[in-house]
């Protein structure tokens, strides 16, 4: 059995992306306590430019989003998972929140997607969010 591998990548823009240790065992950790393997995950931090492209192109919404997940498979945790670093700030700043909160909140956000957790409905997006903020609360 291979080790899992959470990467981090950036498309498009200048990006220093801080504590990818600490972040990368909690994310791992995430997946621990959902039950769910880790194989590849990577993370691709990128402009609205870039992910509204994305969005258009793969599907068919024209409008700005902060993440976009795209899953590999459904047995373990696999896939890309597409930040805009634009959306992320200008979320930060909406919500009075550091920056560096906005920016888990939406990679846990978009692992989450990848364990099941769905925000179409009301009382999915509810759940999602409990979920988003029980595991916040496990960053240290």
């Amino acid at each position: 059995m291979t080790s899992s591998t959470i990467q981090f990548f950036t498309e498009d823009i200048d990006f220093d992306f801080k504590d990818a240790e600490n972040i990368t065992a909690w994310l791992t950790d995430v997946c621990k306590q959902e039950e769910t393997p880790l194989d590849v995950l990577s993370y691709i931090f990128c402009s609205d430019k870039y992910l509204l492209k994305i969005n258009q192109d793969h599907l068919d919404h024209d409008y700005f989003t902060d993440v976009i997940s795209f899953p590999y498979s459904t047995d373990v945790v696999e896939g890309d998972i597409f930040i805009s670093i634009d959306r992320v700030r200008d979320n930060a700043s909406t919500h009075s929140v550091e920056f560096s909160h906005e920016l888990h909140r939406v990679m846990v956000h978009g692992l989450l997607h990848f364990l099941g957790y769905l925000d179409k409905s009301p009382e999915e997006k509810l759940l999602m969010t409990d979920k988003e903020n029980f595991y916040l609360d496990q960053l240290s």
